[in-house]
């Protein structure tokens, strides 16, 4: 599974792009996304300026806005052009911008993209609140939308919502199922309802609309599982990131959920780390280099590919052309990307 080369199509400061092949698609998904970032930019208007700031905050911060590029690429198998299609990629974009204020106040952030965390920049009730006028923005727009978005958001919305409560649970049995629901829940819920929305809106067949939401949902995972991956495997030069940072936090990933399911007496040094305080320096580096050489590695990596490919196996319902040739390489970028 290798990633072609593509023409990107995202936000200026993203690191992550949809992967367009054909010009044509690629020149529509542009145009589409401005509108959508013009949109945006009306939406998070109060009528109190410091509200707008704070909304500004993240939004200007950058970001991959992939759910809704996703959005406005699922809407190509029906009319993309259709009513609803700009403001339901709306609609996920502020759903995501809220989750992450509200992420940042629950994992006492200092840092969002690069940059001050609204709890860090001002307190957490002004993030709270931020979070809660974004979502109150979503809700309006969906409302727009109709009652059958209504209800797709309001479940959507729930699933979320149970997944970040489930992080903050003790695992009943197996720590790597429990952690795959939180995944599921977090991250896969709403890039599910992202594909999901710009086929429901652009009239594309139930078929279509019922494989691409689960396409969506395993491509969120998979985005999830790679993030995993390069928080132990990346250095920083290469992705910005500061390598181990979920590791030093006692956050499990799935890399670690792995490694530590080991009975090999040869791992025993790196499950006593794993168990232990990861935040003095030496025993971090340490563990980070024992998992970097861990079979759990790899293990980790063919089980996104495996989920990536699973996700391209359900696009046997869209048209093929470019449209469907976008969607099966965007799995396969998320599944080996490195940044």
């Amino acid at each position: 599974m290798t990633a072609p080369q593509t023409h990107p199509v995202a936000d200026g400061n993203s690191s992550l792009a949809l992967p367009v092949l054909d010009h044509d698609l690629d020149a529509r998904l542009r145009a589409q996304l401005a509108k959508v970032e013009e949109r945006l930019e009306r939406e998070i208007r109060s009528e109190a300026p410091f509200v707008t700031e704070a909304a500004r905050h993240l939004l200007h911060a950058g970001g991959k806005r992939f759910r809704p590029a996703l959005t406005l690429l699922a809407a190509e198998a029906g009319d993309p052009s259709a009513d609803g299609v700009i403001t339901a990629a709306c609609v996920v974009e502020l759903t995501h911008l809220a989750s992450l204020y509200h992420d940042d106040v629950m994992d006492e952030a200092d840092l969002r993209r690069g940059a001050e965390s609204a709890n860090s920049r001002w307190d957490n009730h002004v993030a709270i609140l931020t979070g809660d006028f974004l979502f109150s923005k979503s809700s309006e727009l969906t409302a727009s939308l109709g009652a059958d978005a209504v209800l797709i958001q309001s479940q959507t919305f729930t699933k979320l919502v149970e997944g970040q409560i489930l992080e903050t649970l003790t695992p009943e049995s197996d720590p790597l199922a429990h952690y795959l629901r939180v995944v599921e829940g977090k991250t896969g819920s709403l890039i599910a309802t992202s594909a999901r929305y710009g086929a429901r809106f652009s009239g594309a067949t139930r078929q279509v609309e019922e494989a691409l939401t689960a396409y969506g949902e395993k491509v969120g995972m998979a985005f999830q599982l790679s993030d995993d991956i390069l928080d132990i495997a990346s250095e920083s030069v290469e992705s910005g990131k500061t390598p181990g940072t979920d590791l030093r936090e006692g956050v499990p990933t799935l890399p670690v959920l792995m490694a530590q399911r080991s009975t090999d007496p040869a791992d025993e040094r790196l499950l006593t780390l794993l168990a232990g305080d990861l935040t003095d320096d030496a025993r971090h580096a340490e563990a980070l280099d024992l998992l970097r050489k861990h079979a759990a590695m790899d293990e980790a990596r063919a089980y996104v590919l495996g989920i990536a490919r699973e996700a391209q196996d359900l696009l046997a319902v869209v048209p093929e052309g470019p449209v469907r040739d976008a969607l099966d390489a965007f799995a396969v970028l998320i599944a080996t990307r490195t940044a």
